[in-house]
């Protein structure tokens, strides 16, 4: 039997514990340092039960299947590096408000690991970093640690996922998977290790492109909501529906005979802002691998503008508020509020960089009250957060939506109005069809909708 470790169980550790610990022949740890707020989650998984909450299909199945088999354990006991034949590092590297990465994480994990590791083992990291982290800080830890030598004495590789909130098993069974390895050798034992869950191709490459590609795609992405987000601006200042614009722009058809000279568009859909763990993160880990170890001064411009531009949507969130009160004769001061929505994502209970915080932030500042519900997030610190939609109605003087959960679609108007004491609607997620929102007798703002 083939022993793998899994290093911090969060969205990405748990399913990949789960999933290579379903595999033939493998059996999982999963490790999980006991802190005041992770430290539950040894004994709840060690049931059988999942951790995170909303839509996750099949994860908390599978969960209870593999505990029930005996094939994984979670556990705060570092020795269990001793005898692994494999270690996947699945540890938080969050940046600052300077966006400088923190690596406290993986660099203390990094010597626990080189301290202990067995001699042929393959280490991968699968948390997200700057490039020319693996070979530049991971390895010399292990290295000096462990008395090794990386692609001699033990493989290591870096692998990135791409995972998603309420897709988390499938994205990791049925996405291609980039290996890269600090010698072909450790990318090809890598590459075979993940072909036991990966139904998808997995490609073979060097530690540094899989790292500039795992952040660079989720660069890309932030840009293009980015300029969603800018058209959206557009869209309101000239009076026009972003989302009419929208479906025009990408209703131009992709021609698969010529792709060459008909490419398809495919403009993403603006909002209330961006959260998440990697999205406001990982282009300021690209400009920080750039930074630290590029041979020439490169400036990314559009990268870097495209943060600002997303960072400064819960701020126009805020100044469509103030204008609709302002419609109603009334100032943010003497105003009651309520967001819809504290999750960065629809029906997950995943609040990394949500933006209903800074908005949240800025009102509770400002106004007379602000309440924020969601039916997934639980408890919040600093947070006036409800899971009672009705108590987070009543008698508030406007609604600002920022996540798009499925209970807001099914919000009746005419109930919403009798619940409201000032009928403003404030959309950051095209929930409310505006002019069935205007007939209803509500003043209506919404992220790219023109009035």
């Amino acid at each position: 039997m083939m022993h793998l470790v899994v290093v911090g169980m969060g969205y990405v550790g748990i399913p990949s514990a789960a999933l290579f610990a379903d595999a033939e022949g493998i059996n999982v740890t999963g490790v999980q340092r006991r802190s005041q707020r992770s430290g539950w989650k040894i004994d709840y998984l060690n049931q059988g039960k999942s951790p995170i909450e909303g839509d996750e299909p099949g994860l908390e199945e599978l969960i209870q299947k593999v505990v029930k088999k005996g094939s994984l354990k979670v556990t705060d006991d570092t020795s269990v590096y001793r005898d692994a034949d494999v270690i996947l590092i699945d540890v938080q590297t969050p940046v600052d408000d300077q966006h400088t990465p923190q690596y406290d994480s993986m660099k203390q994990v990094s010597r626990e690991i080189g301290e202990k590791m067995r001699k042929g083992a393959l280490i991968s990291v699968e948390s997200t970093v700057a490039p020319g982290t693996t070979q530049h800080m991971v390895k010399p830890i292990l290295e000096e640690a462990s008395g090794m030598k990386a692609g001699t004495d033990f493989n290591l590789a870096f692998s990135y996922e791409r995972v998603m909130v309420g897709r988390l098993l499938h994205n990791l069974t049925h996405m291609p998977r980039i290996v890269g390895g600090i010698t072909p050798e450790c990318a090809s034992r890598a590459a075979e290790l993940y072909r036991k869950i990966v139904k998808a191709p997995v490609y073979e490459t060097d530690c540094l492109t899989a790292e500039i590609a795992k952040v660079v795609e989720n660069a890309y992405r932030d840009v293009n909501i980015a300029f969603a987000n800018e058209v959206a601006l557009i869209c309101e200042s000239l009076g026009a529906d972003v989302h009419e614009v929208r479906r025009y722009v990408n209703s131009l058809p992709h021609d698969p005979s010529d792709p060459d000279k008909n490419p398809y568009r495919m403009m993403m859909i603006p909002g209330a802002g961006v959260g998440g763990h990697c999205l406001p993160k990982d282009p300021w880990l690209l400009k920080h691998g750039l930074d630290t170890y590029g041979r020439k001064k490169v400036t990314p411009t559009i990268i870097v503008s495209s943060r600002a531009i997303n960072d400064k949507m819960p701020t126009h969130m805020l100044g469509l508020i103030e204008e609709s009160l302002a419609e109603n004769k009334l100032k943010l001061e003497d105003a009651s509020i309520s967001i819809l929505g504290y999750a960065f994502l629809e029906n997950s209970d995943d609040t990394r960089n949500t933006p209903a915080r800074p908005l949240y932030m800025r009102l509770e500042k400002k106004c007379s009250e602000v309440v924020v519900h969601d039916p997934y997030v639980k408890h919040e610190e600093d947070v006036n957060l409800t899971n009672d939609l009705n108590q987070a109605l009543e008698g508030k003087d406007c609604i600002a939506v920022v996540t798009k959960h499925r209970e807001y679609y099914d919000i009746d108007l005419k109930w919403l109005r009798e619940k409201m004491k000032t009928p403003i609607i404030v959309d950051g997620r095209n929930v409310f069809n505006p002019r069935q929102a205007r007939e209803a007798g509500f003043t209506f703002r919404g992220v790219g909708i023109g009035n």
